[in-house]
Order: structure tokens, then sequence, then C-alpha cells
């Protein structure tokens, strides 16, 4: 393989380890959230019309792969809440080590 070719493979590599989103679906997403929030919420913290007129996961996902910006914005919402689950887990592992 040239240098070039194995340049563009390492900068693809790069690209992927550094995008917490490498790998997961919007569905996925959108599941996750649905698993933690009303559709009232979504709409609450994120104001999309997907969230409040009618929602569904079909239809919201429908909007959300035609709309880049909205996408971005559940997108978002999501790294938020794996960020904010991972920091209430170490929490609680480092309060069950405390002495009782």
């Amino acid at each position: 393989m040239s240098d070039k070719a194995d340049d563009k493979e390492n900068d693809v590599l790069k690209k992927q380890q550094s995008d917490p989103l490498h790998g997961i679906t919007l569905a996925k997403v959108l599941t996750v959230l649905r698993e933690h929030y009303s559709w009232q919420d979504l709409n609450r913290k994120v104001e999309l019309n997907c969230f409040f007129s009618h929602p569904s996961i079909k239809s919201s996902l429908t909007f959300l792969r035609k709309n880049d910006w909205a996408r971005k914005k559940v997108e978002k919402l999501y790294l938020e809440l794996v960020e904010n689950l991972k920091t209430a887990r170490k929490d609680n592992d480092h309060s069950s080590q405390l002495p009782a």
C-alpha cells in the first residue's frame, strides 16, 4: 500500500476514534432517549415538532434524517445523557466504596 493510502486510512481511524457517535445508529440514539424521556420531555429539551405532533420513532427518524440541524440537536442531547449516566455511575461506585 502507498504512503498516501496509509495516511488516508489513519485519518479515517482517527476520526472514528474521536467520534463518540461512531457505530451508533440514529435509531439507537432515539430509542435510548425515549427510554429516559417522554415525548413531551424530548420536545421541551429539543423543541422539535416531530416530538410534539403525533410523535413516533418512525416519523421522528424520517424527520431527523432529512434535517441535519435537527439530528445534531438530538445527538447532542444523547451525548449529554450518556455523559450524565456515566457520571452518575461513577458517583455510585465511589459512594459504595465509602466506609459505613
